[in-house]
């Protein structure tokens, strides 16, 4: 269960292979996938998680089905689509162009703040995470990064994760 005193460990990542392998790595640290919040613009769930062919991937399949769309995932790895997909809850703001899985999408739908931009910063802001860094992400995310997010279950946990991500090219990885 995740430490309600920690806050929430975040990174920017440019492209979806470090996404995905961002991902997996807490996917092998033993957390579930609706532990994870996912979020992307709608173009780049488009150009990397809805491509005809290829294998299918846990990522990929939760960025498309979690989002209704039926089309085959391409990718080595997937596991972010699959993970948007088994979310419970996942959001598509059409004037900010995002897509939002996970325990913020159900943050931002419980607040009715799911089609508002103020209501994102508001929720990221909300979880700790620190004003500049969520405008890094807001301009992150418009040039086709995806943005993870955990609630660790300890501070080795947080300490680990961080690490982990920022060898992975995550921007902004932090506690």
């Amino acid at each position: 269960m995740a430490d309600p005193t920690l806050p929430h460990v975040t990174a920017l990542f440019p492209d979806r292979e470090s996404a995905e392998r961002a991902y997996q790595q807490v996917m092998d640290r033993g957390y579930r996938r609706e532990d994870v919040s996912v979020l992307m613009s709608d173009e780049t769930r488009h150009r990397h998680f809805t491509t005809a062919g290829g294998q299918t991937t846990e990522l990929g399949t939760k960025a498309a089905e979690g989002t209704g769309v039926g089309a085959s995932i391409g990718g080595a790895l997937g596991a972010i689509a699959a993970a948007i997909a088994a979310a419970g809850t996942t959001l598509a703001i059409p004037g900010l162009g995002v897509v939002i899985a996970g325990p913020l999408a159900a943050a931002l739908a419980g607040a009715g703040l799911g089609g508002t931009a103020g209501g994102l910063v508001g929720a990221l802001i909300g979880w700790s995470i620190p004003e500049e860094r969520v405008k890094a992400y807001e301009s992150g995310l418009r040039e086709g990064g995806i943005l993870l997010s955990l609630k660790p279950r300890s501070a080795e946990d947080a300490r680990y994760v961080e690490a982990q991500w920022q060898a992975l090219q995550g921007r902004h990885a932090a506690i």
